[in-house]
């Protein structure tokens, strides 16, 4: 991912890793990470001048790279910047960082953990369609970097595989959906954490997942996962009514 320019500006927050973060070895989950994106981008909003008048935004893609895991306790510290945009649409980026902590259930020291993220957000109308970015909201993210021309390119370019024994359904919940009845970003990364327990080589490392939302989840819907492992990726889509809703891949990173 791109550095932060030198003369960006970015907004900073902080928010304490809590147990509902972590997994059974206390590595704070992909759903948690991805909380901490919906929290600093909703924080970062309020804190604009164009919280009236751009106020939606919808997540088509977010990549998240970890470079050195987080794990509980610890306080993450947040840095969001736009990275890259056009008329319509901006990447994101946010830098996570955490300083370690131990207590009686984690006591061995670990090194700070740091996670590098970037977001393909589009800003839509309150009816739900792609929108232009007011001159106002334009000039304060273009003054963060020198692309204003970002176009759209899958990550996941691949098809869903034809339907096998290895498909499984995935049970949603009520409390998956968020007040717009879309399934929140973070519930579909709970399904990839679930699968990852059979790929734990994967997380052991550095690694880089990378979800694309392709069509709305909202509620009564069916999910059927389906995956593939090949070599050092996991690749899952999620299907909801014989289509494609969501594509996720994991890859361990390449060895120095």
């Amino acid at each position: 991912m791109q550095p932060r320019l030198s003369k960006a500006q970015f907004f900073e927050t902080s928010y304490r890793v809590r147990t509902d973060d972590v997994d059974q070895e206390m590595r704070v989950r992909l759903d948690g990470t991805a909380r901490y994106l919906q929290d600093i981008a909703n924080d970062n909003i309020e804190a604009t001048d164009f919280h009236d008048s751009d106020p939606f935004w919808i997540v088509r893609r977010t990549v998240i790279d970890v470079i050195e895991p987080i794990s509980w306790p610890a306080t993450v510290t947040l840095q969001r910047w736009c990275g890259a945009l056009s008329t319509r649409w901006t990447n994101m980026r946010v830098r996570v960082t955490a300083e370690h902590e131990t207590n009686r259930f984690n006591p061995q020291m670990r090194p700070p953990g740091l996670i590098e993220t970037e977001a393909f957000w589009i800003n839509v109308n309150d009816k739900g369609m792609p929108s232009r970015i007011t001159d106002e909201a334009f000039g304060m993210l273009a003054a963060m970097t020198d692309e204003h021309r970002l176009r759209w390119k899958t990550m996941n370019p691949e098809p869903a595989p034809e339907p096998g024994e290895t498909d499984r359904v995935h049970v949603l919940r009520s409390t998956d959906f968020d007040p717009f009845k879309h399934l929140n970003n973070a519930a579909y990364w709970e399904a990839v954490e679930d699968e990852l327990l059979d790929h734990t080589d994967l997380t052991a490392g550095p690694h880089r997942a990378i979800i694309e939302y392709l069509r709305p989840i909202t509620p009564g819907a069916q999910m059927t996962i389906r995956r593939r492992r090949d070599g050092d990726r996991l690749s899952m889509w999620m299907i909801v009514d014989d289509q494609t809703a969501a594509t996720i891949t994991i890859t361990k990173a390449e060895s120095d």
